[in-house]
């Protein structure tokens, strides 16, 4: 019987293969972390700060430095961070240099209701804490909050955030009943009668070709209110 010698190397070189594999994976798992890295990620980062997301690993893992890769649960880790209120997302790896990398996109607040209770409205509609960190200029919305308002003003705070015009000036949103909003603005004494979420576009629109006209003219200071309730058309009321 002859030997074989194709199918020596090749046994031979898968067990080459499958102790270098071996070895590798459990140098990897063996890795410690050498440091800790946050970073967060997009824009209007003002909410968290290092220390706290550092303060808040320390709270549920102790110090994470020197800690092999094989006692980590990254999924873990990112679901700790995530329950922070102020934390809309984040992503967790290890770096072949044993650094821990934590890439965090914090919540983005577009309204501060000012009730017995004080939160932001953040980009998604939800309630978002208020942050001992940093106080976000968002138009303050004031009135009878109540949960079915508070849905219709994320769709006026969603059509004020679109537009440039509406986001420099409006600085305000007053609920007096259900379909009943109305909008205060930066430079102006006068208030916008929103009436319903209805045709918003329609009315913003009419609103601004108001605007720009009566600002040309020289004639916003001679109004006290504006609505925008009735369709198509701009109602105002002279002081």
């Amino acid at each position: 019987m002859r030997f074989n010698w194709n199918i020596f190397k090749m046994v031979f070189l898968l067990i080459i293969v499958s102790g270098l594999y071996a070895f590798t994976n459990n140098r990897s798992k063996n890795k410690e972390i050498k440091d800790l890295k946050i970073e967060f990620v997009g824009i209007d980062n003002l909410y968290l700060t290092n220390e706290s997301v550092n303060k808040l690993l320390i709270q549920n893992y102790g110090s994470l430095k020197n800690i092999t890769k094989e006692k980590l649960v990254l999924n873990t880790i990112e679901k700790v961070i995530e329950a922070n209120e102020m934390v809309k997302s984040a992503q967790v790896y290890l770096t072949v240099d044993g650094e821990l990398t934590s890439k965090i996109v914090q919540r983005r607040p577009i309204g501060r209701v000012e009730g017995i209770t004080k939160f932001y409205v953040d980009d998604e509609g939800k309630r978002m804490p208020l942050s001992k960190y940093h106080s976000a200029r968002v138009p303050i919305i004031t009135g009878k909050i109540t949960g079915e308002s508070l849905e219709d003003v994320y769709v006026i705070l969603k059509h004020i955030n679109s537009d440039e015009f509406l986001r420099k000036n409006v600085i305000g949103i007053h609920i007096d009943d259900v379909d009943k909003y109305q909008l205060k603005f930066r430079m102006e004494n006068f208030v916008v009668n929103l009436g319903g979420v209805d045709s918003l576009t329609e009315k913003f629109n009419n609103f601004k070709a108001f605007y720009t006209k009566a600002n040309k003219d020289k004639t916003l200071e001679e109004y006290n209110m504006v609505s925008l309730e009735f369709d198509n058309q701009v109602v105002c009321t002279k002081i």
